[in-house]
């Protein structure tokens, strides 16, 4: 029996010790973002909810080469229009890869935007897109 309460009695102090230790550190921790937590709240409630602008590089109307027109039609457009068309066509033709989903396989139209490849990966095709814009 003296075997027990030695056993029980050892991890009790051990564990009376870690918490007091422990508690410390975290004191100090806990109190320092605290402290630059304040700041930031009071900025932002200083600051009135702001509309968000879009970006005037992209909202910028540029003109698509013939064979990028023959995709997404020759009036200009912005950025982002060129690729929603470009990814409507995509998607209307069933031309994503079954297999993987981030390649796109290319028919005639979409060859001649590609530089002749027969497959490209979706963030190559944006690389691609923009060599038609003028």
């Amino acid at each position: 029996m003296a075997t027990a309460k030695k056993t029980t009695a050892a991890p009790a102090k051990k564990a009376a010790a870690k918490p007091a230790a422990a508690a410390k550190p975290a004191a100090k921790k806990a109190a320092a973002p605290a402290k630059a937590a304040a700041p930031k709240a009071t900025a932002a409630a200083k600051k009135p909810a702001a509309a968000r602008k879009p970006n005037a590089a992209f909202m910028k109307e540029m003109t698509p080469s013939a064979p990028l027109a023959a995709v997404v039609g020759a009036k200009p457009l912005p950025r982002t229009e060129v690729t929603k068309k470009v990814w409507d066509y995509i998607k209307a033709q069933n031309l994503q890869d079954a297999a993987n989903r981030r390649m796109i396989n290319a028919d005639d139209k979409l060859k001649a935007v590609f530089g002749g490849k027969a497959q490209v990966s979706m963030f190559e095709m944006t690389k691609l897109i923009s060599d038609h814009l003028k």
